[in-house]
């Protein structure tokens, strides 16, 4: 019966705890070194045994063992509270508070007090704090902690461990908030106990975020580290990059690292030579715009097929949310070409043969059409400051003996006026060019080694004395001195080659132009096309 009676105290003590002293309930309670602290239970329970006898118990479990807490031990006092004057990491373990009759002993409540220690360098402890956050325009009040003993103990509030604005109420209000108002909040206040001056603080955690912003702020954390997959080249080096968005303030409390299969991975040397094969670079934060990131890469310095196996996982913590991305390499797949691609390629791998035989074929068949084309595009002068006088020298056959007029005629008039009136060229013919009376073998000599050409008209009546002279000293400054190039004209059908002199049979650049009486008398005919083409290149 007491027993139940107890538990409908102890909840109507939660039922009307607004109207008393706070009481910690918590389990688990977390108080900074060097500050006052106290542990109590409701009053509703303290009547309740005043009034059947019982007397109140404290303990601490020492070595797992209750030790009784005598009324004053050192920094600690007790009655109906467990006073701490101050609390220091000693203090931290298991508390509970028990009641007994001399017979029987009753647990009221047990705690685990955890002393965290004190930052030396700010006014707060990053574990020790509460997170509020609210929407910008809306008003709010900060509240602090009431750990006061009387109510004329002093309360000065900061912000980010700057005095704010001379506060010195137990309420910090403000009529409209705004995204300047995010920060630390700290209210610090000073107790009086047996002439000396102790204090307790509370630690708010403000943040302030415009209309709209939280489900945005969410998405972009969720976005960010959601799983992935990877497709990199093997042998190759591959940079994992993990970016984590905080909201529109810069976090201090923020951890961003890798795992590799559970395991912390390298940090990067930043030197070649000694780089691990994967390795983790230092932690960024960045600021774009308004927006805060912070962000850190894990280098794989030659991805190799066992990478493939491993889970890279990037964790992030922030604001007590702990976000996860786990990517796994996967190796590229080798797709099959899609039918339109294949077979447009082996109509190509068949096509381009086809086209290449038949540019060739072009190029052989037309190829004089395409070096005459090529002269008269770009005026080429093979005749420039060559110091030769004639194109070409003209040998046929001279005496009477020869039954064909028609080969005289064409030496000295169809031969003269296509090259030299129709293309420019000058030619040197003995009958035409020679002066009479002088020495005939000296002559010759001198119009050959003047000429950069030796046109020879054949026929079966073409070896005489003089013709085979012009002959011979032309070969010899074709094959010995290299000064000149050989044409030979078939003016009629010859059979058999064996009159003219074996040495011409040496020559690398002889070529044969067969005239074709009535079919090569146009200018554009095919003879007048290749005896164009074994001539000196010239602008017409």
């Amino acid at each position: 019966l007491k027993k139940m009676t107890l538990m409908i105290f102890f909840l109507t003590f939660i039922i009307q705890s607004s109207t008393e002293k706070l009481c910690p309930l918590r389990a688990s309670i977390d108080v900074l070194e060097g500050e006052y602290f106290f542990l109590c239970y409701p009053e509703s329970i303290q009547e309740l045994f005043q009034e059947e006898g019982y007397t109140v118990n404290w303990y601490k479990e020492n070595a797992g063992k209750q030790q009784l807490i005598k009324e004053t031990h050192g920094n600690v006092s007790q009655r109906d509270f467990l006073e701490f004057w101050p609390a220091e990491l000693s203090d931290s373990g298991n508390y509970s508070v028990t009641h007994s009759n001399g017979k029987q002993n009753f647990t009221i409540q047990k705690w685990t007090l955890n002393v965290l220690e004190r930052n030396k360098s700010s006014c707060f402890n990053k574990n020790h704090l509460t997170t509020e956050v609210k929407n910008a325009g809306t008003g709010h009040s900060l509240k602090c902690s009431d750990l006061s003993v009387n109510e004329n103990d002093s309360i000065t509030w900061y912000k980010d461990c700057k005095n704010y604005e001379n506060e010195t109420e137990r309420e910090l209000d403000f009529k409209t908030l705004t995204v300047q108002h995010s920060g630390i909040y700290t209210c610090k206040i000073l107790i009086s106990h047996e002439g000396k001056i102790y204090h307790s603080t509370n630690t708010i955690k403000l943040i302030v975020e415009e209309v709209g912003r939280d489900e945005e702020i969410e998405t972009e954390i969720e976005q960010n580290l959601r799983s992935s997959h990877v497709m990199p080249c093997l042998g190759n080096e591959e940079i994992l990059n993990c970016t984590g968005f905080l909201g529109y303030y810069m976090q201090e409390d923020v951890s961003l690292y890798w795992l590799i299969n559970q395991t912390f991975p390298e940090k990067c040397t930043g030197i070649p030579e000694n780089e691990p094969s994967i390795c983790e670079e230092e932690f960024k934060r960045l600021q774009l715009g308004n927006k805060f990131y912070v962000t850190r890469l894990l280098r794989i310095k030659r991805v190799t097929f066992e990478d493939m196996h491993h889970n890279f996982t990037c964790m992030l913590q922030a604001d007590e949310r702990t976000q996860i991305k786990t990517v796994k390499l996967k190796k590229r797949n080798t797709r099959d070409l899609p039918v339109h691609i294949f077979t447009t390629g082996m109509v190509l791998a068949v096509l381009f043969p086809c086209v290449a035989v038949a540019a060739v074929f072009v190029c052989v068949m037309f190829r004089v059409d395409l070096v005459l084309f090529y002269r008269n595009i770009c005026k080429r002068d093979e005749t420039a400051g060559d110091g030769k006088e004639y194109d070409a020298f003209v040998s046929y056959l001279k005496d009477s003996v020869s039954p064909i007029e028609e080969e005289r005629e064409f030496a000295l008039k169809i031969l003269p006026m296509i090259l030299e009136q129709k293309f420019g060229y000058k030619l040197c013919i003995f009958e035409r060019d020679v002066s009479p009376g002088g020495a005939v073998v000296d002559d010759i000599h001198s119009f050959i080694d003047k000429s950069r050409r030796l046109i020879i008209i054949l026929s079966q009546n073409y070896i005489s004395d003089r013709a085979i002279y012009e002959l011979e000293s032309g070969l010899h400054k074709a094959l010995v001195e290299r000064k000149i190039k050989i044409i030979l004209i078939e003016y009629m059908p010859i059979s058999d080659y064996n009159f003219l002199p074996e040495s011409l049979s040496l020559l690398p650049s002889k070529k044969v132009v067969k005239w074709n009486k009535d079919k090569s008398l146009p200018v554009n005919s095919r003879f007048w096309k290749n005896l164009l083409y074994l001539m000196p290149a010239k602008p017409t």
